[in-house]
Formats: C-alpha cells, sequence, structure tokens
C-alpha cells in the first residue's frame, strides 16, 4: 500500500493536534505538512518562497476559514491549474452552511465535511477521510 503526504491547512491547534494524532494512531500517512493561512497554502502547493522544495502533496485538507486568503479561494486557484486540480481536495471546516457547501463543490472540493464537536465524532470523520482516500479509492499521479 502507497504511503501518501497530505497537505493539512488549518489555522486552530486544536484542531491540527486532534488530525495529527488521529491519523499517526493507524500508520497509514507517510507525512503532513501543515500550513496556517491561504497565503502559506499556495505557496506550499505552487512551490513558491520558503516551500521552493515542497513535495507535491497527495490529498489536500482544507478549511474555509483561514486567515490572509479564504479556503474557498485557495480552492479555486487549486483547480484552475492543470498541473494539480487533481490532486483532491477535502473541505474541513466548522462551516455548515449550505453557500459554503455548493459553492465548495461548485469549485470541484472533492468532499466536504462539516468539523463535528464532539472529540470521538471528530477522529472518527478523519478515519472516515483516512479509509475511504488510502484504503478505498485510488489518488491520482500528480507531477508538478
Amino acid at each position: 500500500m502507497k504511503r501518501i503526504h497530505i497537505l493539512l491547512a488549518e489555522d486552530n491547534l486544536g484542531d491540527i493536534i486532534l488530525i495529527r494524532e488521529a491519523f499517526a494512531e493507524r500508520n497509514l500517512i507517510d507525512r503532513i505538512s501543515v500550513v496556517k493561512d491561504g497565503k502559506q497554502a499556495l505557496d506550499f502547493i505552487y512551490k513558491d518562497g520558503k516551500y521552493a522544495n515542497a513535495e507535491t502533496p497527495d490529498l489536500i485538507i482544507l478549511d474555509i476559514n483561514l486567515p490572509k486568503i479564504n479556503g474557498l479561494d485557495v480552492l479555486k486557484k487549486i483547480k484552475r491549474t492543470k498541473d494539480i486540480k487533481r490532486i483532491p481536495v477535502i473541505m474541513l471546516t466548522s462551516s455548515s452552511s449550505q453557500k459554503d457547501i455548493n459553492e465548495s463543490y461548485d469549485h470541484c472540493a472533492n468532499c466536504f465535511i462539516t468539523k463535528p464537536n464532539d472529540v470521538d465524532d471528530f477522529l472518527k470523520a478523519i478515519n472516515g477521510i483516512e479509509d475511504f482516500w488510502i484504503n478505498i479509492g485510488s489518488l491520482p499521479a500528480v507531477e508538478y
């Protein structure tokens, strides 16, 4: 089984810790890179500035409510770029707004998950991401 690299764009330290712990328990994720705002996410994905040598992620987990550039704008740019638009993007956010859900899918998000408030449910959601994207689904090859 191929181990994968995830880019997590999240500004909430508590959520970052929970997500890292959930993925670490199963030991299927090779690497999780964390950025804390939308500008850093785009710099990482496009290998700009301090991220010039960043490894292209296999999967992106993206919060909508990011500082500097919001997650929806990050998603739009990713999905308009030929070489990286195949990277699956999971919107993982506190929003349950139908507007945010629709806009995410309008701009080709691969999944939209509202962060559960309960820690156990949050961990189940992360395990569900891992189960589907690693054990069931097939990730595209992305060369960038």
